[in-house]
């Protein structure tokens, strides 16, 4: 069997937590929608020596205009050579800046918040009961309309 096929197999059998349907409503159109960024790369400021660790389910809060940033993710197992070339493959807050300059979006929040991906609590209750809710009150009070969500 190949390494794909076991890794496939393994992962075929994990158990997939089943959420409650929420309460969603409609955005405005994005002309006039503020938009943020929530991404999993688990990114500090620069100078941060804290490694996030496995069932971290904080968040850090990210400045709008922050470029100075590191990422660290506590996992091995992904691709860092995209991040390394340049910061927008995890976290497009220039693009964002472009498109609100050009009218496409409304506007760009004043922070990003970034997670720690490759989490193993598969209930996320931490998330959906603590960390979550906080992240989303931070953003509503900032009038975000909108989230681009960046998994890596």
């Amino acid at each position: 069997m190949s390494a794909d096929a076991a890794i496939r197999d393994r992962l075929s059998n994990l158990p997939a937590p089943v959420f409650d349907p929420v309460a969603a409503t409609t955005a405005p159109p994005l002309s006039e929608a503020r938009v943020a960024i929530v991404t999993t790369a688990g990114l500090r400021p620069a100078g941060e020596i804290d490694l996030w660790q496995p069932g971290d389910f904080s968040f850090t809060v990210l400045p709008g205009d922050a470029r100075d940033l590191q990422l660290s993710h506590f996992s091995p197992n992904f691709d860092r050579a995209g991040f390394a070339a340049d910061l927008n493959v995890v976290l497009p807050a220039d693009r964002l800046a472009e498109l609100a300059a050009d009218g496409t979006i409304g506007s760009v929040a004043a922070n990003h918040l970034s997670f720690m991906g490759a989490q193993t609590d598969e209930t996320f209750s931490t998330l959906r009961l603590d960390t979550g809710p906080a992240a989303a009150k931070l953003l509503r009070d900032d009038g975000v309309d909108v989230v681009l969500l960046t998994p890596v």
